[in-house]
């Protein structure tokens, strides 16, 4: 039988073995990163709220100390790198694998004893990359306290060290990165200023940079004093002045209207305004329709806890560098303060506000009133005298952002607290 079936051997024994790193031993698996405000991070096996059935109660999302909360939530595979900006302008890259891996309830590692960070500095903003194949279409937006914007190509940031990088320089002493987002040639820049200033313009004011440590250009001009407290990218939407003031006043008719049917009475804060002098133009269902499909609502709150809701179509596109828009009642700074806030919000969102006497608030978005930007707003927050709001963050909550991001089940919150929302909020 050997002699007549046997073939010769076809594997070949040597010695040594395959050239493998750890990550090759790494399997791919969906994680639920988590970082609270105060800077504590950690990655959950999505699996593990997968485990619940759609319409539960969720679980406990994480342990937390009284004045911490969950502020940023992603899913993100074990592979997939991580880039950490700091706010002297070092970018450091880490992947899901090598987070620290916890349950629910666990608070997670302290970001300081992850990276080599320096006295005195702070992770602003985390930065998940997406597949290789989609850098190639896709820039990253810089923005800095002092009102610089940069774009780079997100392949710039490929290869980063553990031991980081720089990722931008600046030109004054004191200036720091504010916000850094990825964003398209069909996205538009919104900058605002402490002062009740902002201003909107598109992407593409912007030229892509050749080099990592350029300091960037003017992106709003402010006087001494001020500085940029907010970054955020709108979808571009191609609106004339006369549809986008023909849609804010019926979107405003239709909510009054809503309201009134179910409390008697309508709302006296909500008339929009638009800077541009124009007749309305006459909007068909069809634009009507696409025009509130690509609707985005920015909230603005100020240090003496005033906030209020605006449509993104209130904030007209002007060009890059100038003075800006008023984004709040400049005229009434020294009743409501200056802006600490201002980013996109969903009805369901739920923010976050701390003051610098150590109070803490949680309010459901939906409870803060719509009003034209140009609006102080309403209370949301009664600070005591001497005190001011110093930061207002989103709350990242499991259940909503697992679902828009796999279509799937994740009941989980923040704390675990079941409870029935707050009334509406008054002047």
């Amino acid at each position: 039988m050997r002699d007549e079936f046997g073939t010769p051997r076809r594997t070949e024994l040597t010695d040594g073995g395959a050239d493998m790193d750890d990550e090759d031993l790494i399997q791919r698996e969906d994680m639920v990163v988590t970082v609270t405000h105060e800077g504590y991070i950690k990655r959950v096996p999505l699996s593990i709220y997968r485990a619940q059935a759609r319409g539960g109660k969720g679980r406990s999302g994480m342990s937390t100390k009284d004045e911490d909360f969950v502020t940023r939530l992603f899913v993100a595979n074990t592979h997939t790198p991580i880039l950490f900006f700091s706010s002297r302008g070092i970018v450091y890259k880490e992947k899901v694998w090598r987070l620290p891996i916890g349950t629910p309830q666990s608070r997670g590692k302290f970001l300081r004893n992850m990276l080599p960070l320096e006295e005195g500095d702070r992770i602003t903003a985390i930065l998940p990359l997406p597949d290789e194949e989609e850098w190639g279409k896709l820039d990253v937006m810089f923005a800095t306290t002092r009102g610089t914007v940069r774009r780079n190509k997100l392949s710039d940031f490929a290869d980063v060290k553990r031991n980081g990088k720089i990722a931008m320089k600046f030109d004054e002493e004191g200036d720091a990165i504010l916000a850094v987002e990825t964003c398209t040639d069909n996205d538009d820049v919104l900058l605002t200023a402490s002062s009740g200033q902002c201003i909107r313009f598109p992407v593409s004011a912007v030229r892509v940079f050749a080099g990592r440590s350029s300091q960037g250009v003017g992106g709003i001009s402010m006087g001494e004093g001020d500085r940029a407290i907010s970054m955020t990218i709108l979808e571009h939407v191609d609106a004339s002045p006369g549809e986008r003031s023909a849609y804010l006043k019926r979107s405003v008719a239709e909510r009054r209207a809503a309201l009134s049917g179910e409390n008697g009475e309508g709302e006296d804060d909500v008339a929009l305004t638009n800077e541009d002098i124009v007749e309305d133009a006459d909007l068909s269902e069809e634009r009507y329709a696409f025009l509130k499909e690509h609707e985005q609502f920015v909230l603005t709150v100020t240090e003496y806890g005033y906030g209020k809701r605006s449509s993104s179509y209130d904030f007209r596109v002007i060009g890059r560098g100038g003075k800006g828009i008023r984004a709040t009642d400049v005229s009434k700074a020294t009743e409501i303060g200056s802006l600490v806030a201002a980013f996109p919000v969903e009805d369901g969102d739920q923010i976050m506000l701390v003051s610098d006497g150590g109070q803490v608030i949680r309010v459901p978005v939906h409870n803060i009133r719509f009003a034209s930007r140009t609006a102080k707003g309403v209370t949301i927050f009664h600070t005591a005298e001497g005190e001011k709001v110093v930061s207002v963050e989103r709350i990242s909550e499991p259940e909503a952002e697992a679902e828009d991001a796999l279509a799937e089940a994740v009941e989980a919150e923040a704390d675990g607290v079941q409870g029935t929302p707050p009334a509406p909020l008054e002047e």
